[in-house]
């Protein structure tokens, strides 16, 4: 009696481990987050990243510049996300030229009181404290430091002022088509090289989100704005002329009654910009690991000492937690020095957050990434595990935005 039932207890935990399993792989195949972050796929980033090298590094102000506008412009129209551009003039007053302290011949002295070989050595940009080795950074734009011939020829044009024009493109909400989450990256680059980190991988990012999301079976509740913007490299030019021409004009219904808001209310701005390397900190002769260390991660930045930093802060928190849930590779962290890129024109209006590869101030600032504005910004540079930290980067964004915006997939 008492076999039967132990049989009969067995068939019954089989039963209810069988129904378990048969709802959890029910509700995952009901997660249409799920189901849009899987459609990222490496070699569609990478793809994208490649046809944005071939316009070189794309400096702001050059036929080369102008081409990738037109370029993207050409994508967007194809993945069926109606593009628009925005016009401004770049004609800044001559800047007196820049003086550098001198630095001191002497060996530093780089012992800690607790023993250590290096420690606290200095501060970066937005407030971050350095910690241990530096190396030199800087913008290299000498045409004959970039070995690749191919590509100095690309880059052999110097800008000129004038015109400027930028691209955008923009998911409409199906219920609040006057609400919209901005993407944003930046596509001009300089350093003699093909801009594929700075900014081909927050660019690509952008427009892999933009194909995704304008597929025809996806709606979302809330619009979304895919912008990238020109003239960054210069001080950030093409982000501040559009909250300087578009601020203004957020949630006015134009034509008044038909349902349509060319500049929706901002809700939040994300912007990505370098998005591949996570190699680990200079060694004591400046040079840099070559290799993805395992621990790297994407940076998730705020600005501590903005208007809405308490706003920004809680929608980074909100990303890094669809990180964890979503990426496949490496991790998110969070930090509170996002500063010198494109949302920095947003922080006092919207809260307002970056991604990229290491901490703004203490670690890029500090020459964790010698790619940084040098010649050494081209493909060959990176491998895949370079370019699987901006997909995992690209998962972040797409995940958190899918719930933001109420994402779902049409049957």
């Amino acid at each position: 009696m008492s076999s039967k039932i132990h049989v009969v207890q067995l068939c019954l935990v089989s039963l209810v481990a069988l129904a378990t399993l048969i709802i959890s792989q029910g509700q995952e195949n009901d997660d249409p987050v799920r189901e849009l972050v899987d459609r990222l796929e490496l070699e569609s980033y990478k793809n994208t990243i490649w046809g944005l090298a071939q316009f070189g590094d794309r400096r702001q102000g050059t036929e080369r510049n102008r081409r990738a506008v037109d370029w993207i412009e050409q994508q967007f129209e194809e993945l069926g996300c109606s593009p628009e551009r925005l016009h401004y003039i770049y004609n800044p007053e001559p800047s007196p030229p820049r003086t550098r302290r001198p630095q001191p011949n002497e060996h530093r002295d780089l012992t800690t009181p607790t023993g250590g070989e290096v420690g606290r050595n200095g501060v970066g940009p937005g407030g971050a404290s350095i910690y241990g080795y530096r190396a030199p950074t800087g913008v290299n734009r000498d045409l004959m430091a970039q070995p690749d011939e191919d590509i100095r020829n690309l880059n052999n044009e110097e800008p000129i002022n004038g015109p400027r024009s930028e691209v955008y493109c923009t998911k409409v909400g199906t219920v609040h088509p006057d609400e919209m989450y901005i993407i944003g990256a930046h596509m001009d680059g300089h350093g003699v090289n093909q801009a594929v980190n700075d900014d081909g991988s927050g660019t690509a990012l952008v427009m892999e989100l933009a194909r995704i999301f304008s597929a025809a079976d996806v709606e979302t509740e809330v619009s979304i704005r895919f912008a990238l913007w020109n003239n960054e490299e210069t001080g950030l030019n093409g982000s501040r002329a559009y909250v300087e021409q578009r601020n203004g004009l957020q949630g006015i219904e134009n034509p008044p009654g038909s349902g349509r808001y060319p500049e929706p209310k901002w809700l939040g701005m994300i912007q990505h910009d370098m998005m591949l390397w996570d190699h680990g900190a200079p060694r004591a002769d400046g040079t840099v690991s070559m290799d993805q260390r395992p621990e790297a991660d994407v940076n998730i930045e705020f600005q501590s000492n903005s208007d809405l930093s308490a706003e920004s802060m809680e929608l980074a928190f909100f990303f890094k937690a669809a990180s964890d849930e979503y990426n496949t590779d490496y991790p998110a962290t969070v930090g509170p020095h996002m500063t010198n890129t494109d949302s920095t024109p947003f922080m006092n209006l919207v809260p307002s957050i970056s991604l990229r590869e290491n901490e703004r101030g203490a670690h890029t600032g500090a020459g964790w990434n010698p790619t940084w504005h040098t010649p050494l910004d081209v493909w060959t540079t990176f491998d895949d595990e370079d370019f699987r930290l901006g997909l995992n980067a690209a998962q972040t964004t797409l995940a958190a935005i899918a719930r933001l915006t109420d994402a779902n997939l049409k049957d």
